[in-house]
């Protein structure tokens, strides 16, 4: 019978979800029952699975987009539980970060007082969300016993010649005084965090060599491609960018060494008419004649203060300055004026480009507003380009192109031009990649500080391991307040410090590392989170990695996914992991937005989570984004019915209460056809949670309540061990989403807590053979009879069992029937 051991239970009339919450919330406290057993999984007593869901910045308390990814991602991890798993569901905060700092300058506070309080916030408010986390392992990205070990990967990145400090233009934001890595800068060449409009300025700073695994990564993601969502492994592949093409060498006057050039299309070098050059690259200043110089010089000025996408613009007015020198082409020996322009990056392959202005949109655009010429070389049938203003870039036949004239095959073409320049020795075929290294220090205060000390008689020293961590020293405040440079480089105590190399005076590294740094190895700090002897424990990594499955937001298709696969691969190339992937499947969610529009107080629709969850409970609105749609689809909040999921939820409770029949009782001899249901359930239940289509499997338990419901009402009883079964079941599927209204069911069935715990029903083969199925027969698209017939009836006989039926035959008198489309076992319609 019902055990009460846990507290009292509310009144079988009324589901006080106010009071249910509070009545589990301490049991679940007490018992722990999420905690992962690493003994289970490292000896190999119990398989594991890895649920990890994107760990939130502490910015204010929990929003409704947390509120849909934690749903979603607690039906996955509460399955595998259920289907015997160990399950390790960790959770953490990603502390560091801009918006914190932003609120100490103003509030003239320290960032942690901001940051370790809306923590606590977010932490109650997800205990009260119920998400099966285990908090044993909580951690946060700024304490310093978790930012040491990032300051000894940033070390051991940089022993591996992966982390490294060069001179370059760099992404700045005028607004929050920081340089920004080139994913940080979005499409309109504006901040992701603030929206100020992104410039440039040239700076000494740290780059980790992602380009070091280019090729990796890239070729990774044919695999990634079964198990991530499409939209993200294409904006990853995008983004990496592979090309193939030529290493171009052409030779310029006065300048021992030639320019390089890397192409797509070597088979186009006919149509070169002119170079150019990156006008902030290196290269331009090198190579300009004298008289050009003071213009080159002024003409750089004006281009660092565009954006990278504001230069890549292809409707954009093209600029540039004649640089006075020459370049041979090596194919036909003609010498081509070399320009410096914006409209060629500095880091974008060798920061210089052959012009083929036919053929590249932005090449004629150039050539066209500095009257420079334009020859067609391969003849694509929509006219000259010279003439129509329309570069051509597709293929054709090869004109004016002496080693390829009339040749129609791109691929011939391009593979006979590589082996003359490789002949030559004027080039040679290659790769090349859009990904560039991945520039992580920042000017502010709040993040891991970098790990060097800069001597004047041994440069860039390690800070030596066991004086990690470089703690932050208090700032606060105005203090904290950037200049355009670090404001650590103000904390004179701080900063001065002995070399560690020659005792001599020197300096510490005043800047600090990105934040996503901290977040491409923080699944790995979970696996060991309190050993102060590593940043994590290899044996825990390979029992327990990789990820199984990770949930998250499209917003991080490319910059958190890409670094922490680039760090994966570095970890494993230095010994510390055995896998090659961090995740073996990804799934994103969509957005909850609310009356067709992105929620935002400026717009008067922002939705808060906490009233929500006053006013409907949490299960009701768990269910309600659960069954809203599938998961990557956006679910607009207006249009949802939390009302409706509570309602549905006290259906599904009141059963608990109709079950009269013992918790050990054989269901064997139940009723037939609500096994068969519940079975099925089951069944279903399986096959769409592993799929990801838990708005179905809400569906299916909908249906299971109310055939349970039905058999209780039409005669069947509460007495029958039938009913106790499908209740059973219910609690179990429904703890997936609604965990307090299933723990309470699960009590009030006769059963000790916690749900969470209890086995996955186990599912009768037999009971899933149908005897029957109802084929409809219709005629002139009307129902005129059902049959039922055995599902595995043949399209003849179903079709002459359909004519052969009464109703049938009386539709059809008088009528010549022209048509039968049969579907066994379902269907039949005749065209009369």
């Amino acid at each position: 019978m019902s055990q009460q051991s846990t507290g009292s239970a509310p009144e079988a009339s009324a589901f006080d979800v106010e009071a249910v919450e509070a009545k589990w919330l301490p049991v679940w406290e007490r018992l722990q029952p999420f905690e992962a057993d690493d003994a289970a999984v490292e000896s190999g007593a119990r398989e594991k699975r890895y649920a990890l869901t994107m760990f939130p910045y502490p910015s204010g308390d929990l929003h409704m987009g947390h509120a849909e990814v934690f749903a979603l991602h607690d039906v996955i991890s509460r399955y595998w539980r259920l289907r015997g798993y160990e399950v390790l569901n960790p959770m953490g905060w990603d502390s560091f970060g801009l918006p914190a700092e932003n609120a100490a300058i103003r509030n003239d506070s320290h960032p942690a007082t901001y940051t370790y309080g809306n923590i606590e916030t977010q932490a109650a408010s997800m205990r009260r969300y119920a998400v099966s986390f285990d908090w044993s392992r909580r951690l946060h990205t700024s304490d310093p016993e978790y930012y040491r070990w990032t300051q000894w990967l940033f070390l051991k990145l940089r022993e591996q010649g992966l982390a490294y400090r060069k001179n370059s233009p760099v992404n700045w934001c005028p607004q929050d005084q920081t340089v920004l890595a080139n994913e940080q800068v979005l499409a309109d060449g504006t901040c992701e965090r603030c929206g100020a409009e992104v410039t440039k300025r040239e700076l000494t700073q740290w780059y980790f060599r992602t380009t070091a695994y280019a090729q990796e990564l890239y070729d990774c993601l044919d695999d990634l491609q079964q198990t991530w969502i499409g939209k993200v492994v294409n904006a990853q592949r995008n983004w990496i960018g592979r090309s193939e093409g030529a290493h171009v060498r052409f030779a310029v006057e006065g300048r021992e060494e030639p320019i390089t050039v890397y192409t797509t299309r070597p088979d186009t070098l006919y149509g070169a008419t002119f170079m150019v050059v990156a006008a902030d690259a290196p290269l331009a200043a090198e190579i300009v004649a004298p008289e050009r110089r003071e213009a080159l010089e002024a003409y750089v000025q004006q281009v660092r203060k565009a954006s990278d996408i504001d230069r890549l613009a292809t409707d954009r007015a093209k600029t540039g300055v004649d640089l006075g020198v020459t370049a041979t082409n090596p194919v036909n020996g003609e010498q081509l004026p070399v320009w410096a322009s914006d409209y060629v990056l500095a880091d974008y392959g060798t920061g210089a480009i052959m012009a083929v202005p036919a053929h590249d949109q932005r090449d004629l655009d150039f050539a066209r507003e500095f009257d420079l010429p334009v020859r067609q070389v391969v003849d694509t049938g929509e006219g000259d380009p010279a003439e129509t203003g329309v570069a051509t870039s597709g293929d054709g036949t090869y004109v004016n192109s002496p080693l390829l004239e009339g040749v129609a095959d791109k691929a011939t073409g391009i593979r006979t031009v590589v082996e003359r320049l490789e002949a030559d020795g004027t080039g040679e075929g290659t790769v090349n990649f859009r990904l560039r290294d991945w520039l992580l220090s920042r000017q502010r205060y709040w993040g891991a500080p970098i790990p060097i000390i800069h001597c004047p008689e041994h440069g860039e020293v390690p800070v030596p391991e066991d004086q990690l961590p470089v703690v932050l020293p208090e700032l606060r405040g105005a203090d904290l307040k950037p200049k355009g440079t670090s404001p650590l480089g103000a904390a004179t105590e701080w900063v001065e410090v002995a070399c560690p190399t020659c005792g001599g005076p020197a300096r510490r590294d005043t800047d600090t590392m990105d934040t996503f740094v901290d977040s491409s190895w923080y699944f790995l700090r979970y696996l060991s989170p309190h050993d102060q002897t590593q940043a994590f424990s290899s044996e825990a990594a390979a029992a327990w990695g990789p990820i199984d499955l990770y949930v998250g937001g499209d917003e991080h298709a490319v910059l958190h996914l890409l670094y922490a696969r680039f760090f994966t691969k570095a970890l494993r190339d230095a010994g510390l992991l055995t896998w090659d992937e961090p995740f073996s499947a990804y799934l994103s969610q969509g957005k909850v937005i609310n009356d067709g529009r992105k929620m935002s107080k400026s717009l008067g629709n922002g939705v808060d989570l906490g009233e929500q969850l006053d006013a409907y409970g949490v299960d009701a609105v768990r269910l309600t984004l659960v069954f809203a749609s599938p998961p990557e689809d956006d679910i607009d909040w207006a249009r949802m019915s939390p009302a409706g999921s509570q309602r549905f939820l006290q259906r599904a409770w009141r059963l608990a209460d109709d079950v009269t029949s013992e918790p050990d009782v054989d269901p064997a001899d139940g009723d037939v056809a609500l096994r068969r249901a519940t079975h099925r359930t089951v069944r279903d239940a399986e096959e769409l949670v592993e799929s990801y289509r838990f708005n179905v499997v809400v569906a299916r338990v909908m249906e299971l309540v109310n055939a349970t419901r039905k058999a209780i009402d039409s005669g069947c009883g509460p007495a029958d061990p039938a009913v106790r079964e499908a209740v059973e079941a219910v609690a179990v599927l429904l703890s997936m989403v609604a965990p307090y209204t299933a723990e309470e069911m699960w009590e009030r069935l006769g059963h000790q807590p916690t749900v969470a715990r209890a086995p996955w029903p186990v599912v009768e083969e037999s009971l899933l053979v149908q005897e029957s199925v109802t084929a409809v027969v219709q005629v002139k698209g009307k129902v005129k009879a059902r049959l039922e017939v055995s599902p595995e009836i043949g399209d003849a006989d179903l079709e002459a069992a359909a004519m052969a039926d009464p109703a049938v035959q009386r539709a059809l008198e008088g009528q010549t029937v022209r048509k039968v489309v049969v579907r066994a076992p379902k269907l039949v319609n005749i065209v009369v």
